[in-house]
């Protein structure tokens, strides 16, 4: 039975909710999964940072009170987020990295993953800023070093879109896909449909912690268009950059465009797409569409995300599942390293 070390970096909704899950399972995965997970340190911009290379209390971190400084409060902790010293010199084997997302440059989410990948540590991350921004860069990196680089949760949090396409649909060439890839902008226009005004339907979403204070980034397809060059560079072999992608956010679809599209049976959804043109490259956009009712993801409500990808063999094939979450979130966190941790056995087959 394999016992991995783990550092958390970044501890808010994500890193606690896997804290919780190490301390309501950890015995279970003994079993049911080959290994078991060692928390050895934590840092994080708030909380401050802790090392304990003889293994940390997970449900006693999972209940940490979400006050400034509160890592200082246990033994050896400090109220300083030590991100370095907590990535390089822990003793983790892998590091669990779940900051905020960056759209502009990655950072320092981006810092955090080469700092890991150069000191020949596994990385496990749901930052989509890393990927989408410089992906290439980082699997190299992780190759170089002969670690694994896994980022499942970066494009539908809990529900394992990119894995799927790799493992279940090899064989069967991708040409394209679409996909409700943001659980806000989908929330809200699942609102208006029910009367409410954009305004009043993302203070909603704020309400009910879908959203942002500032949802820019969310409404606008800001967040979409980092998820579509993910997707795209993952699955059709593209090398997409942020500005290859055209993006247009929900922001001025009006209650008068859903009336009339529910008149004609179709529904507006923010839509993010990529399709592999005849002479191999890849175009991609984000942008409001409206689908006939009897497309696969017209029927896709509330916070859901979903994608269809368009492959040559069996035609359409839908996935949908929860986009956002932290226990969903986590569990991305968890099926990376199960990924990681098969791939280690298969090395010393």
């Amino acid at each position: 039975m394999t016992e991995y070390k783990l550092a958390l970096v970044g501890f808010g909704g994500v890193n606690r909710a896997l804290a919780q899950l190490i301390a309501e399972r950890n015995e279970r995965w003994k079993t049911e999964l080959g290994f078991s997970l060692k928390i050895v340190g934590v840092t994080d911009l708030f909380l401050g940072s802790l090392i304990n290379r003889q293994g940390l209390d997970a449900a006693s971190l999972a209940g940490l009170p979400a006050v400034k400084g509160a890592l200082a409060q246990l033994p050896g902790g400090n109220a300083l987020a030590l991100n370095e010293v907590v990535i390089k010199d822990s003793g983790a084997d892998i590091i669990a990295e779940a900051t905020f997302t960056n759209p502009v440059d990655g950072e320092p989410a981006t810092s955090f993953c080469r700092w890991a990948l150069e000191s020949a540590k596994h990385v496990v991350t749901t930052n989509k800023g890393p990927i989408a921004l410089h992906g290439a860069q980082l699997k190299a990196l992780a190759q170089r070093n002969h670690v694994a680089f896994e980022y499942e949760g970066s494009v539908m949090s809990g529900t394992p879109v990119i894995r799927l396409a790799r493992q279940l649909l090899a064989g069967s060439t991708i040409n394209g896909f679409e996909g409700i890839l943001n659980g806000t902008s989908n929330f809200v226009l699942t609102r208006m449909e029910s009367g409410l005004g954009f305004t009043e339907a993302v203070e909603q979403a704020q309400a009910l912690g879908y959203a942002e204070a500032d949802p820019t980034a969310d409404v606008e397809g800001h967040d979409v268009r980092l998820k579509v060059v993910i997707l795209a560079n993952e699955l059709l072999d593209a090398k997409l950059n942020v500005s290859d992608v055209r993006c247009r956010g929900i922001s001025t679809l009006t209650l008068d465009d859903i009336d009339q599209a529910r008149q004609n049976n179709a529904r507006w959804k923010l839509i993010g797409a990529a399709t592999r043109q005849a002479d191999g490259s890849v175009s991609a956009s984000v942008e409001p569409r409206l689908l006939d009712n009897a497309h696969p993801l017209a029927s896709i409500g509330g916070a859901t995300n979903a994608v269809s990808f368009n492959t040559d063999l069996i035609g359409t094939v839908t996935v949908s599942g929860p986009g956002a979450g932290r226990t969903e979130t986590a569990f991305a966190l968890l099926s990376d390293i199960i990924s990681l941790h098969q791939a280690a056995a298969q090395n010393r087959e």
